[in-house]
């Protein structure tokens, strides 16, 4: 006899607008996200010192060379990601992340033969034209994952996104001594292209087949004109940059903020490390726990609560007296964010067509990437211009003010 229960829970899971190999999927897309995210951020320990072989010897232009490179790849990124979320709804997901693991292990190999710092630049740029995997990863999980099981699937999501960037700089600060800077690159791109590989052959995507009259409404409403509600939307995306803003405004300051809390100034720089590092490990461990929570209590309360405790947990690393304190509190903030991004995720592919998901979660991208440029930037003019104390306090006011209007917009 057939066992009856199993075509059931298979239609079960397609009427959920699920995908029966979704469990697999999810597994291939943290892989892919993983692997692309430490190849982005490995470069970080050593770019300076590429700069340098590339024939820039001043060391005010070194620094400047290494900072346009680093931030290339996420300014295009942030362009080209709602063009790449609409493509992904109108061809499918799993083309996209083809095209951006391939694209990828092809920018990072050419990366590693560059002739200039011109050419590092410039191939920087394409990397984050041709890439976005992990946001891709992210819109695929979204839309093919049962609704009921979203909020867990999109916070492990997260977790392999926080774990690339944890690890990425870890491996640019082990391989170069070893095999040299050119090789890493070499390294890194192969290890894409495993990605790749995964993605091709084990990735299944169902596409949905709409009736003609949706087919013909899908042609007059695309992009914003579908989202009958655009307040949710809006909400999620100044979220989103309000994450990235509050864990990167820290950045330019914190090296020089802990050598005043650190009396050694051989440890500063350890010290330093582990207070940046602090924030991405409690964001690894709490992301999946509170995307389950959110998928029990609501997504909306969980980012007003995640956004409430952050702003709490800024305004003692103002005046913190030790640097064990701020790598305490830095982990405890990470611990509250790490559920803001499934649940940003979620929100939007709740409160859109589905037929756009893909392009709106392309523009809640950008906005992270936004806030992730901004914030070190704002980081920046605050503590050289008002203090380093000012940073803290002026991140804790905005994060207020996102919980309370995620409040509002939640009993709308």
């Amino acid at each position: 006899m057939t066992n009856p229960t199993t075509p059931n829970a298979a239609a079960a899971i397609a009427d959920a607008g699920a995908n029966i190999h979704w469990q697999r999927n999810l597994a291939v897309c943290m892989f892919g996200s993983f692997t692309t995210i430490i190849a982005m951020t490995l470069l970080l320990p050593f770019l300076p010192l590429y700069v340098e072989q590339l024939g820039v010897k001043d060391h005010a232009a070194i620094v400047q060379w290494s900072g346009a490179a680093y931030g290339a790849t996420f300014f295009s990124a942030a362009l080209v990601a709602p063009l790449w979320g609409r493509l992904a709804d109108r061809y499918g997901r799993k083309p996209m992340l083809i095209r951006a693991s391939l694209g990828m292990a092809v920018a990072m190999a050419l990366i590693g033969i560059a002739g200039n710092v011109w050419q590092l630049v410039g191939l920087r740029l394409l990397a984050g034209l041709l890439g976005g995997y992990a946001s891709g990863s992210m819109v695929l999980v979204a839309t093919q994952t049962p609704k009921a099981r979203t909020g867990w699937a999109l916070g492990t999501m997260s977790s392999a996104i926080m774990a690339g960037n944890l690890v990425g700089p870890l491996v640019g600060g082990v391989l170069p001594p070893l095999i040299g800077i050119r090789a890493t690159f070499f390294a890194a791109g192969a290890m894409i292209f495993i990605a790749f590989l995964a993605t091709a052959f084990l990735i299944r995507e169902e596409k949905k087949t709409p009736a003609a009259s949706t087919q013909r409404h899908d042609t007059a409403d695309v992009g914003w004109a579908a989202v009958p509600d655009k307040r949710p939307l809006v909400a999620m995306l100044f979220t989103g940059m309000l994450l990235m803003l509050a864990n990167m405004s820290i950045e330019p300051i914190i090296t020089v903020y802990v050598a005043t809390l650190v009396e050694d100034p051989n440890r500063v720089t350890m010290m330093a490390g582990l207070v940046m590092s602090a924030a991405a490990l409690g964001s690894i461990l709490s992301a999946s726990r509170l995307g389950k929570l959110a998928d029990r209590v609501g997504h909306w309360n969980v980012i007003v609560g995640c956004l409430a405790v952050s702003a709490v947990l800024l305004v003692p690393q103002a005046f913190v007296t030790s640097g064990w304190q701020l790598v305490v509190l830095r982990f405890l903030m990470g611990l509250s964010l790490g559920g803001l991004l499934p649940c940003i995720a979620s929100v939007i592919r709740h409160n859109v067509p589905e037929r756009v998901a893909g392009n709106m979660l392309g523009y809640s991208t950008s906005a992270q990437y936004t806030g992730q440029v901004a914030g070190p930037l704002l980081g920046g003019f605050v503590g050289g211009h008002v203090g380093m104390r000012a940073v803290f306090l002026g991140t804790c006011v905005l994060m207020a003010a996102g919980a309370g209007w995620n409040w509002l917009a939640k009993r709308r």
